[in-house]
Formats: C-alpha cells, structure tokens, sequence
C-alpha cells in the first residue's frame, strides 16, 4: 500500500468519525434544547428543568452512541462478507474474475488492449482490492470503526447538549427561554456549517435546514410545554 493510499484511507476515517461528531452535536442541541423549553413553559421550577435535561442528555447519548456503533458495525459486517465472498470467487475461478475486471475497465472507456493490461497487473498487484473498488466501488480494508464513532457521538452529543442546559438552568427565569433558543439556533448554524464544509456542500442551505428544523422543534415543545402548564394550574 502505498502511503497516499493510506493517507486518503485515514482521511477517509477522520472524516466519518468527524461527520458522527458533527451529527451527535446537531441532535444534542435540538433534542436537549427542545427537552428544556417545553418544561420550562410548563414550569418555573429551575430543579424540575435541570432533572429533565440531565437525564435527556443520559439518555440521548448512550442512545446516539448505541445508534452509531450498531450501525457502522453492521457496515464492517456487510463489508467483510463481500470482502470474503470476492477472496472465494478469486481462489475458484480467475480467469472469471479477471475477465469481469477488464470488463470492468472497458465499461469506463479504455481499449479491451489497455484494459486487459490493466487488469492483468492490478491482479498481480492487489487481485482482491482492485476488484472492490472497480466492481463494488469499496476498499479493500474497513476503515470505518465502530467505537470511535460511538464515542464521538456521545461527547459530541453531551457538548451540544450542555448549551441549552446551561442556558436554561443559569439565566433568569423571565428570560431563560429565549436566551436558550437564540444560543440553540447559533450553535444549530455552527454545526450546519461544520457539516455542509465536511461535506463539500453549501453553507447557506444546509445552515437553514438545521436552523429551521431546530425552530420547529421548539415551537411544537414550548407549544406543549405551554399547554401543559396551562392544564396542571386550572
């Protein structure tokens, strides 16, 4: 392997466990902000919102970090299955499998000379990597790890959690709901932000999409919360 291969491999890593992190951030913010202001439209009592948001976060995290290990576990295993699958169909039939490789090539505009060629050493290179990434358009090593995106979902999650929490708890009660959406929709713009620049998108729409889906989110809790409050005085 050569070491630009392993850089962009590492990257690659970097950037899946980064994009958890962004992610595990953006639902900390909104579930935990979303969380706090509906019982704090319900209620005053500064204990009842902090018992509320604290347990949010125990929750939210664990489960965020569950989410993202389960589902880049099942990845590795999906991956790992065609990985074996190719080593068998390259041990019992090779001259199949190198055939289907520089149809492969051919299919991508190179002469059947050039793609034969091609075929041939890549086989006598890497037989196994050439043909994931040419057939199955994935690498011949799982780059992906399960425990690292765990647990970058969960602090990542707990971050962006705190911000409401502390917003909620540390500002006086005339004014903590709206000092928690204004900080929740800035941080909500920041991770969108972070997010569309990871990947490649544009800022301003992927900031709005956040921001609006943040928004909406606390409406229809502070809207409840609102209610509640309303039927638990009468």
């Amino acid at each position: 392997m050569t070491d630009d291969t392993s850089a962009a491999q590492n990257f690659s890593s970097r950037l899946n466990w980064l994009r958890a992190g962004v992610l595990g951030a953006n639902d900390g913010i909104v579930s935990i902000a979303a969380l706090v202001v509906g019982v704090a439209a319900a209620t005053n009592n500064r204990d009842a919102i902090l018992i509320a948001g604290i347990s949010g976060i125990v929750a939210g995290a664990i489960s965020m970090a569950l989410g993202e290990y389960v589902s880049v576990s099942s990845q590795r295993d999906s991956e790992r299955a065609v990985i074996e699958r190719e080593a068998h169909l390259l041990a019992t039939e090779p001259e199949k499998e190198l055939l289907l490789l520089q149809q492969a090539y051919q299919e991508r505009g190179l002469s059947e000379t050039t793609a034969r060629t091609v075929a041939n050493e890549l086989t006598e290179h890497d037989a196994i990597t050439a043909h994931l990434q040419v057939e199955m358009n994935i690498d011949g090593q799982t780059t992906t790890n399960p425990w690292h995106a765990a647990l970058s979902s969960f602090v990542a999650f707990v971050l962006g959690a705190a911000l409401p929490l502390l917003a909620v708890t540390i500002v006086a009660a005339d004014y903590r709901i709206g000092a928690t959406v204004v900080g929740s929709l800035i941080a909500l713009a920041l991770t969108g932000g972070v997010g569309a620049k990871l990947g490649g998108a544009k800022l301003l729409p992927a900031i709005a999409r956040v921001m609006l889906g943040g928004a909406g989110a606390l409406v229809v809790t502070w809207s409840i919360g609102e209610l509640l409050g309303t039927s638990l005085a009468l």
